[in-house]
Parts: structure tokens; sequence; C-alpha cells
């Protein structure tokens, strides 16, 4: 197991909390971040492995930091970070509204930039350690109703391939899921009871995700997409 320490953004539900379930099952100690503290701590019920648990809000360049020094300090190196965290306010593009434009440019985007800065220097150091963008299938195609959804997500997908280059001479590997609708809370209020019921299950996504991270001989995965079948 070579992630011995992984930190997973928007860990309170979703996919976020498939993840961490599945990773302590490998064994790793698993540093839960999210806005809310108790979903945090209802995916921490679920753990059978050493744990951590963080609010932070990833907009915040400063928490971001403080954040990470903190589980640098009491958890050891990070091995693996998982830009999850995630929002989507959909609407046609003229009735978007200021704010929530700003939410998911803040939270997508600037998030995932945040916490990838909080640990390339580390990474980069010891040249090893894993970043993996779960960056959904709106960052390869636009969508209706999803026009800033996908200009944040299309804004991951190319920090995520600009970071490829850059580290292509380093042991360190960036990795990016782009992903359909899953079964989550996320579409509470979008989607009716029925659609949500024929969207794909977020552990069998979490387990793809984590396949195709694991280390291969002479193999690197950049990228995976993943579609629901209808």
């Amino acid at each position: 197991m070579n992630e011995k320490v992984v930190v997973i953004t928007g860990a309170g539900s979703g996919l976020g909390a498939s993840l961490a379930k599945k990773y302590s099952e490998l064994g790793s100690h698993v540093c839960l971040l999210g806005r809310t503290r108790t979903n945090l701590e209802r995916t921490a019920q679920t753990l059978v492995n050493g744990y951590s648990i963080y609010e932070l809000d990833v907009t915040s360049k400063s928490e971001v930091d403080i954040v990470f020094q903190s589980i640098k300090e009491n958890a050891g190196p990070i091995d693996l970070l998982i830009n999850n965290a995630g929002l989507g306010v959909f609407d046609l593009a003229e009735n978007i509204g200021e704010e929530a434009i700003h939410q998911m440019i803040d939270i997508n985007l600037k998030g995932t930039i945040f916490c990838t800065q909080a640990v390339l220097p580390d990474m980069k150091e010891r040249n090893q350690g894993k970043i993996a963008n779960v960056i959904s299938t709106a960052g390869i195609e636009g969508k209706v109703t999803e026009s800033v959804y996908c200009a944040s997500k299309f804004g991951v997908r190319g920090f995520t391939e600009s970071l490829l280059v850059e580290l292509k001479d380093s042991a360190v590997q960036v990795y990016a899921a782009y992903m359909g609708g899953m079964r989550t809370a996320f579409w509470d209020g979008i989607f009716s009871e029925e659609e949500i019921k024929n969207l794909m299950d977020p552990d069998d996504v979490a387990e793809i995700i984590m396949d195709n991270i694991k280390p291969r001989k002479n193999l690197n995965v950049t990228e995976v997409v993943i579609k629901n079948s209808f």
C-alpha cells in the first residue's frame, strides 16, 4: 500500500465518502476534509482505520495552507490528494446568479488549485505522490443548463493537463476522472427520484478511480472517462 496518508476534499458524502471508506479498508490514514463537520463525522463512522477530520473551506487559500500544514505535522507526508469537492448550480446561462457563479468557480476551480498548491512542493521534493482531480464529464463537453459548471470544470481540466506537462520529468503522478452523474445528494432538487435511481453508484465509480490510480509497472493512467450506460 503506497498511499499511507490520503487526503480527500468533499469527503462528507457521495463519491468522497465512498473513496474514504475504500482507502481506509486498504490501510490508509484518511484525512476527511469538508465544510460540514457532521457530514465528515458520518463518513468517519464507516472507516476501519485511523482518520483525521478537518473542517475546511477550499475557497480560502489561507485556510487550505493551515489545514494541509496541520495534516503534514500530525499524519505525515501526503501520499495522495483527491480533489473531490464540488458544487453545481444549473439553469440557462442568462439566469445563473452572481453568487452561484462565484461559488462554482471558487469551489470547483480555485479550490482544486489551492489544495494542489499545498501539496506540490513537498511531493516534488520527495519526488513521489499522487494528485487525483475528480472533474466530471462537464469538463470535456458542454451541457444544457450547465454553462458555468462546465466552465469551472473545463478550467480544472486545463489545470490538470498543464500539471501533467510540468511534472513529466518527476515521479509525481497526476490523474483526472471524468465521470457522469452518480446516485448522490448532489442531484437532490435537480433530478427526480426516478432519474437519480438510474444514475451510477458512487461505490462503483470509486473502485474504477482507485483501480486506475494504483501503480503498475511501465504503465501510467492519466485520465479515465466514466459514463452512465443510458
